[in-house]
């Protein structure tokens, strides 16, 4: 399997993530941690409404709990795949957990044109991009996805106001 093949299915089980963070009464995001096989270590979907959480992104909930369960050492060969590129709040903790990938399908500037001025999703135009180069360690990003988009907007269908 290439590495595209690989960035392809991860994000793609992310979409059903998604989906499930969704029919759960969450915001429709998801993502995985994958080591460098690409076996996937842990999974999360937005959790947010169901637990009340500002801070219950699928990215910063991963990086909590894949932080309390591996050392850093084995985090910064990881792979962090998800729908929507993070926001700042999750670049923070992906940053902070010393992850060394990011994989994502849309951008954030596609999410802001899919949920408008809906106050779910009062998205700061912030590319996470920007929030690593700020940082003193590399984190290699990977996205968006063309080729996915539509898989991953399909889920956000009706979602948002």
């Amino acid at each position: 399997m290439t590495e595209q093949e690989r960035h392809l299915r991860l994000l793609r089980r992310c979409i059903d993530i998604s989906r499930a963070a969704r029919e759960a009464g969450n915001t429709p995001f998801g993502c995985l941690l994958a080591d460098e096989t690409g076996a996937i270590v842990w999974e999360q979907g937005n959790v947010e409404i169901t637990e009340s959480v500002c801070t219950g992104h699928a990215e910063t909930r991963l990086m909590e709990e894949v932080s309390r369960r591996l050392p850093r050492e084995k985090l910064r060969t990881c792979t962090l795949y998800t729908t929507a590129e993070p926001c700042a709040m999750c670049a923070g903790a992906i940053y902070w957990g010393d992850v060394g990938k990011v994989v994502y399908a849309i951008s954030e500037k596609r999410l802001a044109q899919l949920t408008g001025d809906d106050p779910r999703n009062p998205t700061l135009d912030l590319p996470c991009r920007e929030v690593f180069a700020r940082g003193r360690k590399p984190v290699e990003v990977i996205g968006p996805f063309p080729e996915l988009e539509q898989e991953t907007v399909a889920v956000h269908a009706g979602y948002w106001s």
